[in-house]
């Protein structure tokens, strides 16, 4: 999730950033109705009861202050329109989590709630405490920094604004229009972070710029004769197209909108972005040409704990991560070196590093032909792996997967591959989107242990199975924290392995390049933010230690710096997910199920790992009960 979406924190706290974008038909609640039917059953199912209506209620009010994520959800009310970004906004929505927080414990009982009653109960109010921690450092988050709204605007018209009708497109038009007055927004709070002292690294000014180049080159941003489509032009003419070809709209009709579209972008929307560079390389001018962590900025300390906090979930100090790193990378690296020796390679783990780091035949060639053979062998590992979940999984995602190459206008070269999530009902696939501008980035001994980490069993299969949820309150079906959810990611790496996967010695080896990157992740972002290491000195550092190409090192650490804490999440969830595991294995012995055990960490949403934790805990005393 990136800190521009301050705006927005306390709804994502609940929603998914990648979400469904279909329309979702709506039936009221009665909240008494159901409460009534329930209590023929018993007290506890009637509280529960009464509470999840009140849940579904809550949650469509909640969605009320972001359109756009109604839009990712695939409800076209207000689908004309963009966010509040305002501090006003922010305040509001803030209040009205209170006031539903207080209405919560006020109107139900929680000792009459079932377990997973009391656990949708703890997740609401926990994500008020989360909210109310963010508060004293609204003005932290770069907003245009790396991958923020100038770029992620245009990402949500093209990948998540559907145009199915006529309406569709005049509120796709209308969006365009919205822009000039969210980019003032956000334009209004960034000069207001700058003059409290807080401003990103310059290279980070820099990366915004060129992220606004990439969208406004071309028409109708730029009208040279040789100029090509922009990316958002582009995507308007194929969905008006659609309309056409459907018989919705006539040429002359699709002329128009085409006209509007036009006059809208290469009016207001291009304004606004020169609006937004010419003050980056305003303030650029002040920013420290030092890639300094957040030690530099005011309240600097604090703000990290507090982004450590949330990010894991857990009361974990810089120091404490820091020396978890170190042993992780040591203890990792002794695996390394036993995979090292059993191929016959001569040298250190550090020469061994240089050779699958620099050799030739780990990666594919910088063409369309080496892309397309790196998407077919991802899709060869996926296909694979498909087959051994049942022995493992109790509950399978029902949503496909696709793998993709990033888009253009937003891709980035040695940037981390990532997942978009499809529709709970399955009508759009999710997605595992790499970034393939420079094939350098990209070794073939890591790809086996990246698709499991973003297909199946990572990404894919942990948020498809959680948006597929019916017996929950909907909020936890789009309820997302990073240790979590990362966590389940990097522990799927590991679980591939015992199902069978990494039969290659090298994609072994790429399986603790993996993990080995996520443990140094804790030895660099706690060096960089609270250390004051230098940016070379956290390059360095990974270099020495993993045979990561420096083209994706160098995107990474300038990814912790602009983003701290967060890149803290995906080792500290792993280990545990590892840790509820042993302790289940250790206290049911030979009546532990591995498939079980998945289905009870998968089955509730992506939770703190608190009452992840609990639950697991929970879980553990209703067998040993059974069996007793």
């Amino acid at each position: 999730m990136r800190l521009f979406l301050l705006p927005l924190i306390l709804l994502l706290a609940t929603c998914s950033e990648e979400t469904p974008d279909q329309q979702i038909s709506r039936v009221p609640v009665d909240v008494q109705s159901v409460a009534s039917q329930a209590a023929t059953v018993d007290p506890i199912a009637a509280e529960t009861a009464r509470l999840n209506a009140w849940f579904d209620e809550q949650y469509e009010e909640l969605l009320g202050f972001s359109p756009q994520t109604k839009t990712r959800l695939g409800d076209k009310s207000d689908y004309d329109v963009l966010n509040d970004y305002t501090s006003v906004g922010q305040d509001a929505q803030l209040g009205w989590r209170r006031q539903s927080v207080a209405t919560m414990q006020a109107d139900f009982d929680y000792a009459l709630l079932s377990e997973d009653g009391k656990l949708s109960y703890d997740m609401w109010s926990y994500s008020l405490a989360r909210a109310e921690a963010s508060v004293p450092f609204r003005q932290h988050g770069y907003i245009f920094g790396r991958g923020g709204p100038h770029a992620s605007l245009p990402n949500f018209l093209i990948n998540y604004h559907r145009v199915d009708d006529v309406s569709d497109i005049e509120a796709y038009l209308s969006r365009l229009g919205e822009l000039d007055r969210v980019f003032g927004e956000l334009l209004e709070r960034a000069r207001a972070a700058s003059a409290a002292g807080i401003r990103q690294p310059a290279f980070a000014y820099d990366f915004a710029m060129t992220e606004i180049d990439r969208v406004t080159s071309g028409v109708p941003f730029n009208t040279n004769d040789n100029s090509p489509n922009s990316p958002l032009w582009t995507d308007i003419q194929g969905k008006i197209e659609s309309l056409v070809e459907t018989d919705l709209i006539s040429s002359e009709q699709a002329q128009e909108y085409l006209t509007s579209a036009q006059e809208i972008l290469s009016g207001e929307v291009m304004s606004a972005y020169r609006e937004i560079a010419a003050w980056l390389e305003q303030d650029k001018a002040f920013a420290s040409p030092m890639a300094q962590g957040v030690w530099a900025l005011p309240q600097g300390e604090v703000y990290y704990n507090y982004r450590l906090a949330q990010m894991t979930t857990l009361e974990l100090t810089a120091d404490e991560i820091h020396e978890i790193g170190l042993a992780e990378v040591d203890r990792i690296q002794l695996e390394m070196e036993e995979i090292k020796n059993a191929v016959g390679f001569e040298g250190t783990l550090a020469d061994f590093f240089v050779f699958m780091r620099e050799d030739d035949s780990f990666y594919f060639p910088n063409t369309d032909e080496g892309r397309q053979d790196y998407l077919d062998l991802n899709n060869q590992y996926l296909d694979a792996i498909a087959l051994k979940l049942p022995d493992y999984f109790g509950r399978l995602p029902k949503a496909s997967l696709e793998v993709k190459r990033v888009e253009a206008f937003r891709e980035q070269a040695g940037a981390a591959q990532h997942y978009a999530s499809g529709t709970p009902d399955g009508s759009r696939p999710g997605v595992f989107y790499s970034h393939m501008a420079d094939m350098s980035t990209l070794p073939i001994f890591q790809l086996e242990d990246v698709a499991y980490h973003e297909g199946n069993p990572g990404h894919h299969m942990q948020i498809s199975i959680q948006q597929e949820l019916t017996d929950v309150p909907r909020f936890r079906t789009q309820y997302r924290t990073t240790a979590y959810t990362e966590g389940w990611g990097l522990y799927s790496e590991w679980l591939a392995k015992e199902m069978g996967a990494f039969e290659d010695p090298y994609s072994d080896f790429g399986r603790l390049g993996g993990e080995i990157w996520r443990a140094i992740r804790l030895v660099v972002d706690t060096g960089i933010h609270s250390k004051q290491w230098g940016e070379e000195q956290a390059v360095q550092y990974f270099l020495d230690n993993s045979p990561q190409a420096e083209g994706a090192i160098r995107s990474e650490i300038q990814r912790y710096i602009t983003g701290p804490g967060q890149a803290t999440a995906y080792k500290i969830g792993m280990m545990k997910f590892q840790e509820l595991r042993r302790n289940s294995e250790s206290a049911l012995a030979d009546n532990f199920d591995v498939r079980a055990f998945h289905d009870v960490v998968l089955g509730a949403g992506a939770l703190p790992m608190p009452l992840l934790e609990a639950r697991v805990d929970r879980w553990i005393q209703d067998m040993q009960s059974d069996l007793n």
